[in-house]
């Protein structure tokens, strides 16, 4: 398996809506085992995005989907930066229900 977990900043105000763009362009992912995007706790600017893959393969195919395109020309505007980014090797664990922002 293959694993990222990621820091992404928002423009000030545009926090939830870019966590709503990035909810719709990340349906029917073909080797998506788990997309979570979190708000941070302590940054009203920036969410947090675990993803876990069957392989690092599936995860570059997929930045190539149409929807997954879409979503990322339209969240462009609102995005000012990205924190920290890790790279992990998934072994286990409990898919979370999908939740209203």
């Amino acid at each position: 398996m293959y694993g990222l977990i990621g820091q992404m900043m928002a423009a000030p105000g545009k926090r939830d809506e870019l966590i709503t763009i990035l909810g719709e362009g990340t349906q029917a992912m073909p080797g998506c085992l788990s997309y979570i995007v979190a708000k941070d706790a302590t940054n009203a600017d920036a969410i947090w995005i675990t993803e876990v893959w069957t392989d690092a393969e599936h995860h570059t195919a997929s930045l190539k989907l149409p929807s997954v395109q879409a979503a990322i020309t339209r969240a462009r505007p609102m995005i000012t930066g990205f924190g920290q980014r890790f790279e992990t090797i998934p072994v286990g664990g409990v898919e979370t229900p999908k939740t209203q922002a």
